[in-house]
């Protein structure tokens, strides 16, 4: 399990207290940093999660199979290669019987035959005999030059899959797998493809209108879960009403790179859609101070462990990459009924991150420049996941706005940083500004209090644009 923010700041050595969070920070000439900390509240929320933490019940589960995505085999790197065989392996130790073993689209980086020879050697070494093998084509195993049906042809023969999409009964219950048709980044489902997931979909219920139905499809349902602006739109809105007739239906798509932590990877209204992160490297929101793809993306390496019950079903996140369950496992209730659903718009997080009465903010001097402060503060709290912090950054002479920030809390990352540190660049030199920080969470709830401190960027010219 992620550690939280108080066991990580308590495990730190030494610990980081005021004093020693003002000596890492500096003051300038005549001035000082204002250091000050977030007003001191009435209560504090109970942060700690109730339960098991890792979801294990007495029961044993009826079902059981990982779900795994975005391989990306590279032919001139074995990083890939040997995070794909961690992979097997730890889940082998974590789940010694598996059912079924998904993997749900992108397993190469061009869908070249070394890429697929370098999958094969790892998964048929690793994989467990007994599971079935279920394996989506995504966009990037198109990526080799060659006309689709050939490409499709290819990805076939090097793994085994009876088409591009197909339908299994394992154990009694329905795995239906959706292929991208080509190559285009969003994904083509056709209207063929869609009428038949909606045969199968039908043969499902009438089989048993009380069991949980699972598909599987690369890119996402545009609109759904976190990350889902990469989802398709051609044919996107015939694509979930033939779903929606389905509550026990839980879809699982890949594509998107969008970290588990986050808990918008799960989305519920006419039935469930889930993401499943990645294997490769790390993708985030645009817009934010660290990049869509930050540093240290490519250490990311994640997966899901999904379990059945007779009365539900239970997604486990984990982080491969940590060797640990990344949070709470997901809960679906069956049979599904909509009003039951947890994840829903309506049910989500409304309570805001905040920051304690012990809060720190500063500018580092040291790294502060002629157009930029580096800042550092303790990060704030929330009773699931602080997501982002936003900056505003005024000018003290004027006492205008000259920039506003969101920066990642770094949540994505094993541990945590706390404090956490962001360059905030494209300011004026020689200049005195008040930055003021808020603290917001996964659902966009933003702090009722914030954190301030004074800071004053060096002399100098900003660098001359080069032509």
């Amino acid at each position: 399990m992620r550690k939280s923010f108080d066991n990580q700041q308590a495990e730190q050595k030494p610990k980081i207290t005021r004093r020693t969070f003002i000596e890492r920070t500096t003051k300038v000439a005549g001035l000082s940093l204002g250091l000050t900390f977030a007003n001191p509240m009435q209560s504090l929320q109970v942060l700690a999660d109730t339960g098991n933490s890792n979801g294990s019940s007495s029961r044993k589960p009826l079902l059981i199979f990982p779900v795994i995505s975005d391989i990306h085999m590279n032919a001139n790197s074995d990083q890939t290669f040997e995070k794909f065989k961690t992979t097997l392996k730890q889940l082998n130790d974590v789940v010694p019987r598996q059912d079924a073993f998904v993997i749900v689209g992108d397993l190469t980086d061009n869908g070249l035959m070394p890429e697929y020879e370098k999958f094969k050697s790892a998964y048929h070494a690793h994989k467990q005999k007994s599971a079935a093998s279920l394996i989506a084509i995504g966009n990037h195993d198109y990526w080799n030059d060659l006309p689709e049906a050939d490409a499709q042809k290819r990805f076939l023969e090097e793994t085994g899959m009876p088409s591009i999409y197909y339908h299994k009964v394992i154990k009694g219950y329905h795995f239906i797998v959706l292929g991208t048709e080509d190559g285009e980044t969003e994904g083509t489902f056709s209207v063929k493809q869609i009428e038949w997931l909606s045969e199968k979909l039908k043969q499902a219920k009438a089989d048993d209108p009380t069991k949980p139905i699972f598909v599987f499809h690369h890119q996402p349902i545009k609109d759904t879960i976190y990350g889902s602006e990469w989802g398709f739109t051609v044919n996107r809105d015939l694509f979930y009403d033939t779903l929606k007739k389905y509550p026990q239906a839980i879809t699982f798509s890949g594509h998107t790179h969008y970290p588990l932590d986050d808990p918008k990877i799960i989305h519920q209204k006419d039935f469930t859609t889930i993401g499943t992160s990645t294997g490769a490297y790390l993708w985030l929101d645009a817009g934010r101070i660290q990049g869509e793809v930050p540093e240290g993306a490519d250490i990311l390496n994640q997966a899901l462990v999904v379990e059945v019950y007779q009365d539900k079903v239970l997604i486990k996140p984990r982080d491969i990459h940590n060797n640990d369950w990344t949070r709470e496992p997901f809960e679906i209730s069956y049979p599904a009924q909509r009003d039951k659903f947890k994840y829903t718009d309506a049910r989500r997080d409304k309570k805001a991150p905040f920051f304690t009465r012990d809060s720190m903010l500063s500018v580092n001097n040291e790294m502060t420049t002629a157009t930029s402060l580096s800042i550092m503060f303790t990060q704030a709290k929330d009773n699931l996941l602080v997501h982002d912090y936003k900056i505003i950054v005024k000018n003290t002479e004027n006492g205008k706005v000259a920039k506003e920030y969101l920066g990642f809390s770094e949540f994505y990352k094993d541990p945590v940083p706390n404090p956490l540190t962001l360059k905030l660049e494209g300011l004026s030199p020689k200049t005195t500004y008040e930055v003021e920080v808020f603290a917001l969470d996964a659902f966009d709830n933003i702090s009722a209090n914030s954190i301030k401190a004074l800071g004053r960027t060096k002399e100098g010219a900003p660098a001359a644009n080069k032509k």
